[in-house]
């Protein structure tokens, strides 16, 4: 049976793999194909098309965004979406440029609290696509200012510390146009771990495509809620592991939140070119 993860992340952001790694990872777990759905970024999906033109998977390519609700974060996943041009390459761009200067800002207030931190040192540790808290946090943890990177993020880079610099601020309706419009298909992300259930219904009616309802950290009584929760809004339940690597923060197998080649499909329909809005529900 084909089976398809719809939520990994390579080294263009956060994850530990190059593209063709992910791909290459990809087939040894028996996969038919993966959805490359890096942070705020179509980087590394032309790299990941290729060598699964190459070496036989189906690459969807892909994005993971960030937005907010009131104090809660909320990531849309969104699917087939061009990969240059558009708005929402504009929208991107703009994103991590505003992630860039905020990483840069927070590591400034941390050294003004006597702590010996650089950007070269974020990079050497996290790799070049890598920009953000955690990162930051990873090198806190790693030169000894932390005991783990969970209390990095706690101690220095919290909304209540003195290094900590607001993101750039999305909502998520506004990420699910940005993706609709150059006819990507729009997914709300791990729900279980966002806190958010209330507002699904209202991105539903925003244009809201799928719920990933299948991922690691979703218990059984998760899954049953969001998958009684997709089928009453219409909404496609979708499933990805969110793998980054092994060896990262997230000990995750590439696979082990999956769904069947029928879910891809379903998205699929859902797709336009760019510009032209989506097709209606079926």
């Amino acid at each position: 049976m084909a089976r398809y993860d719809l939520h990994t992340h390579t080294d263009r952001s956060d994850g530990r793999c190059t593209p063709t790694e992910l791909v290459r990872a990809a087939l040894d777990a028996s996969l038919a194909g993966i959805a490359v759905t890096d942070h705020d970024t179509t980087a590394g999906v032309a790299e990941a098309l290729a060598a699964g033109s190459e070496l036989g998977l189906e690459v969807i390519p892909g994005v993971e965004m960030s937005s907010e609700e009131s104090v809660f974060e909320c990531h849309i996943l969104g699917y087939f979406v061009p990969s240059e041009g558009g708005e929402l390459q504009e929208l991107l761009v703009a994103t991590r440029r505003a992630r860039v200067e905020r990483a840069r800002e927070m590591l400034r207030r941390l050294r003004r609290m006597g702590l010996d931190v650089s950007e070269s040192e974020v990079v050497q540790l996290n790799g070049p696509g890598a920009v953000g808290r955690p990162h930051i946090a990873a090198l806190l943890a790693n030169k000894g200012y932390a005991p783990t990177v969970r209390q990095a993020m706690r101690r220095y880079l919290g909304k209540q510390s003195p290094a900590y610099v607001p993101r750039l601020k999305l909502t998520p309706e506004e990420v699910i146009e940005a993706i609709i419009g150059d006819g990507g298909v729009p997914v709300f992300a791990h729900p279980g771990i966002m806190g958010m259930d209330a507002v699904i219904p209202r991105l539903a009616s925003a244009g809201l495509v799928g719920l990933e309802v299948y991922y690691p950290e979703h218990t059984e009584a998760d899954v049953a809620r969001y998958e009684a929760m997709a089928d009453e809004l219409g909404l496609i339940a979708t499933g990805g592991s969110d793998f980054h690597g092994r060896g990262s923060s997230r000990p995750v197998e590439l696979g082990e939140a999956s769904v069947e080649a029928e879910v891809v499909e379903r998205l699929r329909e859902h797709s336009r070119p760019r510009g032209r809005g989506r097709l209606p529900s079926v």
